[in-house]
């Protein structure tokens, strides 16, 4: 591949798994096309368990991405952040300057600031707090000022109010529900546990009988999705969708770059 065509795609999640929960399908076209991926988990996602010691829970965690890494062929690093206490100040304004300079992606994926967990609002704010300043020499002036600010994409979200999400891209990600579900199963201390305790599920033993319940959940979950965001002109109902909005306080998209972002989307705005 020529690298000069490669792109380079920047995900900064409030947990581990948050992206491959949101976003599944677009990292997966991207590492299909062979871009250049980093995940970035903010927190250490040492809350995210009933009963397991919180130290060891981020170590778990920690080996749960580098599954995930393997499989993307990407990097994926985890701050140390404390799980459920993140607050958009700062340190976390700074670090996110720092790690956008360094890594220079063109595109940034991020949580919105509709959001049931604040850990997801505290990064969405620190993100969007960020995008103006990354251009300003003088701000975190150890790290080079980007001459032009990255495109930042908000991952779908279902939630309505104060706004619900408008989506800007959208991708009929069918065809990788199996990928998205070996992705997942790498966070199983997420996916077989502790969120089946949080929502009081049962979840089946048998490893077979535990992924045909995790794909069930899955769609079951993001379900709502197709529903808000597919545009029945571009043809029958998908069985799962990702859409992703556009951030007004970072860099623009146009025609040209969209499907070098976005492959595989549908696009809102350009048809």
């Amino acid at each position: 591949m020529d690298h000069h065509l490669q792109m380079r795609l920047l995900v900064l999640g409030a947990h581990p798994d948050d992206a491959e929960f949101h976003a599944g399908g677009l990292l997966l076209e991207h590492a299909r096309l062979g871009n250049h991926i980093r995940i970035v988990s903010v927190t250490d996602g040492r809350s995210g368990h009933q009963t397991m010691d919180s130290t060891m829970l981020v170590r778990t965690r920690r080996e749960e991405a580098n599954l995930v890494a393997a499989k993307l062929q990407c990097e994926y690093e985890i701050w140390d952040f404390p799980d459920g206490s993140l607050m958009p100040d700062l340190n976390l304004r700074h670090r996110i300057i720092q790690e956008v300079r360094t890594y220079q992606p063109d595109l940034v994926l991020t949580h919105r600031l509709c959001d049931y967990h604040p850990d997801h609002r505290a990064v969405g704010q620190a993100v969007q707090d960020a995008s103006y300043l990354m251009t300003c020499p003088k701000v975190v002036p150890e790290v080079p000022a980007l001459r032009r600010d990255p495109v930042v994409a908000y991952m779908p979200d279902l939630f309505t109010r104060p706004n619900q999400l408008r989506p800007d891209a959208v991708l009929n990600a069918t065809s990788m529900i199996e990928s998205i579900i070996e992705l997942l199963e790498c966070h199983a201390s997420q996916f077989y546990d502790w969120i089946p305790y949080n929502q009081c599920l049962e979840v089946p033993t048998a490893l077979e009988e535990r992924r045909n319940w995790l794909r069930s959940w899955y769609l079951q979950v993001t379900a709502l999705r197709t529903e808000r965001f597919w545009n029945t002109a571009w043809g029958p109902m998908p069985r799962l969708t990702e859409a992703y909005e556009i951030s007004e306080y970072a860099g623009q998209l146009d025609r040209g770059k969209f499907s070098q972002l976005f492959p595989k989307c549908r696009s809102v705005k350009f048809g």
